[in-house]
C-alpha cells in the first residue's frame, strides 16, 4: 500500500495523551465510561437504518480486548518500564466462548501477549468486568485472531456473521469498538469502497478488504463492521491517514475470510494460504519505457525465493540493476502479463489473487520472457508461518 497505514491498536500512554488533549478543548464533557446504549436518548433512523437499535442489540456481543506484552512495545503502544500493554476490540461468535479479534492487537513482532483479559459492557452486574481470555491461534497473514473465554457465569451475546460477498458501496453500516480507551463507542457510515488490498502486519496481502467512512481510530482494532441488520460484515483492522488519525479512511478485513481462518484454527490450530514466491515490481508505461519491457502493464518478477512453487516451476529472477531516477530497479527478470488468462496490472493484484487460491492449487501464468509469450503452469505451495 503506498498509504500510510496505521493499525488500531492503542499504548494506554497513547490514550492517556490523547484523552488530555481532548479534555483541554473541551470536547467531552466527563470521565467517560461506557458509552451510550445502557441507557438515553436514541438517533431517529435514517431510512430504515436504526443504528441506535443494531447498538442496543450488539453492543453486548462486543469486548474490550486488553494485551500485556512482557517486552516493552515499539511505535503506537511505546511504554516506559520492563513491559506494555495494547488495548483493542472484539467480539463474540460462538455462545460456548469464541471470540475475534485482530492477530495485531494479541502479537507483536512476532510474539505472542503474555496475557490476555476481556472486558463486556453487560448491563450493570458486568460492566468492566474483566475476563481471562485464552489465544487459541494467531494468523498473521489474514490478521484475524482467535480467543476464548470461560462461559460459566457469562452472559455471552454472539454476533451473527454476515456474507462480505453481498456487501454493497453506499451501504449503511456502524462500528463498534474501543477507540481510544473511550469503550463501547458507536459511529456510523457508509461502505466506501469494496475489492481493497489491504497489508497485514506480516507484508501478506488481504484481499477484498472493505473501506468505510465510519469513524474508526486507535483501539477500534478488531471490533465489528456491522450492516444495517446487525450482521458482521468485517473486522475493523486499519486506517489510511497522514496524521494517524481518523480522516474518513478506514478498513475493514471481510468477514468471510475471517470466518474460513477462524475454522481453520479451531480444527487444526493452524492456517494453510496459498504462496506462490516472488518479489515482484509493478510495471508501469515509465518504467516500462525506461527499462524496455515487452509490456506496459504487469510484473517485473525481481527474485524468486528458492524452494517454492515460483522456482520449481522455471519463474526466473533479476540478473542485473539499473539506476532509475536515483532508485535502483532490478532487471532481467521474468514479466508476467496474466494469471488463468487474466491481466495483470499491479503486483498488488497479483498478490490479491494468490491470496484467494488454496495450497495445491494449480495457476496458469502468461510469462514474456527474452521477448516471447508463454504459458507457465504452477501448483500454489503453503506460505511459510510469520
Amino acid at each position: 500500500m503506498s498509504r500510510a497505514v496505521k493499525y488500531l491498536i492503542a499504548g494506554a500512554g497513547i490514550v492517556a495523551l490523547v484523552v488530555i488533549g481532548l479534555l483541554a478543548y473541551d470536547v467531552i464533557a466527563g470521565s467517560g465510561g461506557a458509552a451510550a446504549g445502557s441507557g438515553g436518548t436514541a438517533f431517529a433512523s435514517t431510512g430504515g437504518f436504526d443504528p441506535a437499535a443494531i447498538y442496543q442489540k450488539s453492543y453486548s456481543g462486543v469486548v474490550l480486548v486488553q494485551s500485556t506484552f512482557a517486552a516493552q512495545r515499539s511505535g503506537l503502544g511505546q511504554l516506559g518500564g520492563g513491559g506494555g500493554q495494547a488495548l483493542g476490540s472484539g467480539f463474540v461468535v460462538t455462545s460456548d466462548g469464541t471470540i475475534l479479534t485482530n492477530a495485531h492487537v494479541v502479537m507483536e513482532n512476532g510474539v505472542k501477549a503474555k496475557s490476555v483479559t476481556v472486558s463486556f459492557n453487560q448491563g450493570k452486574d458486568q460492566a468492566g468486568k474483566e475476563v481471562k481470555a485464552t489465544i487459541v491461534g494467531i494468523d498473521p497473514t489474514s490478521d484475524v485472531a482467535v480467543l476464548h473465554i470461560d462461559p460459566a457465569g457469562q452472559t455471552l451475546t454472539p454476533l451473527p456473521l454476515g456474507d462480505s460477498n453481498k456487501v454493497a458501496i453506499g451501504q449503511w453500516v456502524v462500528a463498534i469498538g474501543n477507540p481510544l480507551g473511550y469503550d463501547f463507542s458507536l459511529t456510523q457510515g457508509i461502505v466506501s469502497g469494496i475489492g481493497r488490498d489491504l497489508q497485514a502486519p506480516n507484508g501478506a496481502v488481504i484481499p477484498n478488504g472493505i473501506q468505510t467512512d465510519a469513524a474508526i481510530n486507535q483501539g477500534n482494532s478488531g471490533g465489528p463492521l456491522l450492516d444495517q441488520n446487525g450482521n458482521v460484515i468485517g473486522i475493523n483492522e486499519q486506517i489510511a491517514s497522514p496524521s494517524g488519525s481518523f480522516s474518513g479512511l478506514g478498513f475493514a478485513i471481510p468477514i468471510d475470510s475471517a470466518k474460513s481462518v477462524m475454522q481453520q484454527i479451531k480444527t487444526t490450530g493452524t492456517v494453510k494460504h496459498a504462496f506462490l514466491g516472488i518479489e515482484g515490481q509493478t510495471i508501469t508505461p515509465p518504467l516500462a519505457k525506461a527499462l524496455s519491457l515487452p509490456a506496459q502493464q504487469g510484473v517485473l518478477v525481481v527474485k524468486v525465493q528458492p524452494g517454492t512453487a515460483a522456482a520449481a516451476s522455471g519463474i526466473k529472477g533479476g540478473t542485473g540493476t539499473k539506476v532509475i531516477a536515483g532508485a535502483p530497479i532490478t532487471t532481467g527478470g521474468d514479466v508476467i502479463t496474466k494469471l488463468d488468462g487474466q491481466p495483470l496490472t499491479s503486483m498488488e493484484q497479483l498478490a490479491a489473487a494468490i491470496a484467494q487460491k488454496n495450497p495445491g492449487d494449480k495457476v496458469t501464468l502468461t510469462v514474456v520472457r527474452n521477448g516471447a509469450p508463454q504459458d507457465i503452469t504452477v501448483t500454489l505451495g503453503n506460505r511459510p508461518a510469520g
